[in-house]
């Protein structure tokens, strides 16, 4: 899984601290972890770029200003402006070794299927999936090839290989589907 390094610095809590970083150009944000207290930080928005503008998960080796020990995390959760759609909070949850997290991987289906070489058209139903996994099982992305799948055929969550990622979601959901074209088709 790529690492990618955060550095961030520490930051007063409350409404009034959180607008003023804003108001100098830097977005608020805070580190969590199971057990532990809550560390408000903030960051450039350049350098949360690769961390959020991006379908795969990456695990973060987040560097606090004035503290020698990185922290290995991932982001949780984002929000946006609804208006300038810029970036105005994160959250980082830290990893703890031997301790299951909870993440949306997604899929990336590779190849292209028979039935769409035939005139059928590929439906993608699921693109992430929330999975249960420790630390050291998280992957980038879930890669599924698709190039067996005939007109009409479904993938399923079962054919694919989760290794140790734990799902809630039944075995028989359809991930994607090769539909016949409208009007009957070849």
């Amino acid at each position: 899984m790529n690492e990618v390094i955060l550095e961030v610095k520490k930051r007063d809590t409350g409404k009034k601290a959180s607008k003023s970083i804003r108001n100098q150009g830097f977005i608020p944000g805070v580190f969590y972890v199971q057990g532990q207290d809550n560390i408000s930080i903030y960051a450039k928005p350049l350098d949360l770029r690769p961390i959020v503008y991006t379908a795969q998960t990456k695990v973060v080796d987040l560097k606090v200003e004035g503290s020698n020990q990185s922290h290995q995390c991932i982001l949780k959760d984002i929000q946006f402006d609804p208006v300038t759609d810029n970036i105005v909070h994160f959250d980082l949850q830290g990893l703890v070794k031997g301790q299951k997290l909870t993440v949306e991987i997604p899929f990336k289906l590779v190849g292209q299927p028979i039935g769409v070489r035939q005139g059928g058209k590929l439906m993608q139903n699921i693109i992430k999936i929330k999975v249960k996994s420790l630390p050291q099982d998280l992957v980038e992305l879930i890669e599924v090839n698709i190039a067996h799948l005939n007109m009409g055929d479904n993938l399923l969550l079962k054919d694919i290989n989760l290794g140790a990622l734990e799902t809630e979601l039944a075995p028989e959901t359809v991930i994607a589907t090769v539909m016949k074209p409208r009007g009957g088709g070849k």
